[in-house]
């Protein structure tokens, strides 16, 4: 009989993927993530153990919003191919997949969850 593994699922951002001036610090917390997902995932394979992450871009709660302008916001929705910014429910449903059964061959991914954003 098998035992069955477990999940790890962290949280990224699409700044480990594309610059954000300003924002080094956050950039390269972000991206040594990923890295560390797919090391971890390698090292857990063996127990069955998923090491997955999600690169969430713009999602509109009351600290991203926090500081900004409506035009600032504007902007930001402009540069989103789905013309929204996500909402938390949009990386609340990619985690539930993520620790679901129905993603037990997924192993050291980052999924970009932006809109479209990074494809520009």
């Amino acid at each position: 009989m098998e035992i069955p593994g477990s999940k790890i699922v962290s949280i990224s951002s699409i700044a480990a993927f594309v610059g954000f001036e300003g924002l080094v610090h956050y950039c390269a917390s972000k991206g040594g993530i990923n890295s560390m997902i797919r090391a971890l995932a390698l090292e857990l394979a063996p127990k069955k153990i998923n090491v997955n992450a999600i690169a969430p871009g713009a999602i509109d709660t009351p600290g991203a919003s926090r500081g900004s302008d409506e035009a600032t916001r504007k902007q930001t929705v402009t540069a989103i191919p789905w013309a929204r910014m996500g909402n938390p429910g949009d990386i609340a449903n990619a985690v539930v997949f993520l620790v679901s059964d129905k993603a037990d061959y997924i192993t050291g991914q980052t999924i970009i969850i932006d809109g479209g954003w990074t494809l520009r």
